[in-house]
């Protein structure tokens, strides 16, 4: 898939029809801001934090939030599309 260097992830994910949101988010969700992080996905090669979210995230084992994530390089990611509201934590 092709973004452009600096697209917001959720952004390209959306546009290529694979929602990070898990099926009661996709339409209650607060649109790219990252106040209700129900877009979490995991990152498969390390990226560096762009957001206060992510220092937690990476703390407690919660997924990155794609809103709060630019697309800079290449990126290797895993949805969780089971997940409830934010995803789960990481064994």
């Amino acid at each position: 898939m092709v973004a452009a260097v600096g697209e917001r992830l959720r952004d390209v994910l959306l546009r290529h029809d694979l929602s990070p949101h898990s099926k009661l988010a996709r339409r209650a969700n607060c649109g790219g801001r990252g106040l209700c992080a129900t877009c979490g996905v995991r990152l498969l090669d390390d990226q560096p934090a762009e957001h206060w979210h992510d220092e937690l995230a990476a703390r407690f084992g919660y997924p990155r939030l794609s809103c709060q994530l630019s697309v800079t390089e290449d990126m290797r990611i895993r949805l969780d599309r089971e997940k409830l509201v934010w995803g789960k934590r990481e064994g």
